[in-house]
């Protein structure tokens, strides 16, 4: 964003505007119709670019997703090591589930 500078000096007068060179690149995405709608009203009725909040949302899906596999790849590894909880005690735990005798969550290896 523009950063207004005040001037240095009783003498100089104007204003500088500094802008914060942007790392970014372009490409292109297709969208269905009723999409590219909808992001438009968004747009209008934020006073955001239609880029900028596509920008957003991909970044807040690379967030969540990223996330998640790497939750799942360490989980792997850890069964690949043999730790882990047999299914049958998973199933076990979850069917007492809302029953007199509820079990408590089965330990790992």
């Amino acid at each position: 964003m523009p950063r207004k500078i005040k001037p240095a000096g009783p003498c100089e007068t104007g204003t500088v505007l500094y802008c914060k060179p942007m790392n970014t690149e372009t490409f292109s995405v297709r969208l269905d119709r009723s999409a590219k709608v909808r992001l438009q009203k968004l747009a209008k009725s934020t006073g955001r670019s239609r880029a900028f909040l596509a920008a957003e949302a991909i970044s807040a899906y690379l967030d969540t997703n990223e996330w998640q596999v790497a939750g799942i790849t360490k989980a792997l590894s850890s069964l690949d090591r043999g730790k882990g909880i047999a299914h049958a005690r998973v199933s076990e735990w979850v069917a007492s589930w809302e029953t007199r005798k509820e079990r408590r969550s089965p330990r790992g290896v």
